[in-house]
């Protein structure tokens, strides 16, 4: 939503799978630039000097942990942390925007030398940002955007291209129905209220599905991006909705729970509801290859070594790119049933 050490090899892997992407005004992932733009890191006390990795504390605030791409998440910061040799400061949200604040805030007492944090939501950042800018530590966006109109507030934004993830799903489905006569009724489980990949993921599957008048979204609701809401927003779906014919969920953890809702109706998942998620975390994958899932875009959760490069770059007061996206894939139930054995999350 990538190593020193043995991380070597990783870099070189990670680095060749990322391309430089969108950075609009508000860094949402909306509109796309050149690529090439750069920001300077704000003066630290050792800008341009090499600071030994031993001496270097990472404060990081994580969303939470809602499901497996969440968990791999974290794992992937945690582990590169640890083989880098930074001292991490780990931070877990509970999905609350206050307990990211509070220990944005905290990092800035303990005087880190970067802070990195996935937002919980997009908006109302500006004040604990302008905190951290104050104090001479610079930040990172990771997975997550926010909307403030501030760039200068954080040095770049890490992570998936979310509008395009939409994009993905909303052209699979289009490809399936071009020929439909008849209207193909759709519901949509949407991730947390309010954050970037739920709103992005939302506005760029509706982009594409418009251009055929026959895909109708019929229901759209939050599943919290948990496998448990989203089993009970699907049985509420089911029991308003008779005529279901397609199930789009912003992450596979809400297609899982929805899954189990639709085969408690005694309907079958990928054949009388055709389902499109997006993580292709194992479980995921697992249920595709079972043709439970029809189609699948992948959001990338192992961001932990690329960050660990970022931060060295940021306090030895190197340029990095003011947007990196990760370049991901996409899986059909027969693509799903042949990467499963080899996937890493």
């Amino acid at each position: 939503m990538k190593r020193f050490g043995r991380m070597g090899a990783m870099f070189a892997l990670t680095l060749s799978m990322v391309m430089l992407g969108a950075c609009g005004n508000n860094n949402t992932g909306n509109t796309a630039t050149t690529g090439n733009q750069a920001t300077e890191a704000p003066a630290v006390a050792n800008a341009g000097n090499t600071k030994e990795a031993k001496d270097i504390t990472l404060g990081f605030s994580q969303v939470g942990a809602e499901s497996g791409w969440r968990s791999a998440n974290t794992k992937s910061i945690q582990d590169s942390a640890k083989e880098t040799g930074y001292t991490l400061k780990f931070s877990d949200a509970q999905q609350k925007q206050e307990n990211q604040i509070k220990a944005i805030r905290s990092f800035i007492q303990q005087k880190v030398d970067v802070i990195a944090f996935s937002p919980v939501v997009e908006s109302g950042w500006d004040t604990v940002l302008k905190e951290a800018k104050d104090a001479g530590i610079p930040v990172v966006l990771t997975d997550r955007a926010v909307d403030s109109k501030d760039t200068s507030l954080y040095i770049t934004f890490l992570g998936s291209d979310f509008v395009e993830e939409g994009r993905k799903a909303g052209q699979w489905l289009s490809d399936q129905y071009k020929d439909a006569s008849e209207d193909i009724n759709i519901v949509e489980l949407q991730g947390t209220t309010g954050s970037a990949p739920a709103n992005d993921r939302m506005e760029g599957f509706a982009e594409v599905i418009k251009t055929n008048p026959h895909l109708k979204v019929i229901a759209s609701q939050t599943g919290d991006f948990t496998r448990a809401k989203g089993k009970e927003v699907m049985q509420a779906f089911l029991k308003a909705h008779k005529d279901i014919d397609v199930l789009y969920a912003h992450n596979d953890d809400m297609a899982l729970g929805a899954i189990q809702a639709i085969e408690a109706a005694g309907l079958k998942p990928g054949e009388d509801i055709k389902i499109i998620s997006v993580d292709a975390v194992k479980d995921g994958m697992q249920a595709a290859s079972e043709g439970k899932i029809n189609f699948i875009v992948e959001c990338n959760p192992m961001l932990g070594p690329q960050l660990m490069e970022i931060v060295q770059n940021v306090v030895d007061g190197k340029s990095v790119e003011a947007r990196i996206v990760t370049e991901e894939s996409t899986f059909t139930s027969e693509q799903a049933k042949e990467a499963l054995p080899s996937r890493p999350y």
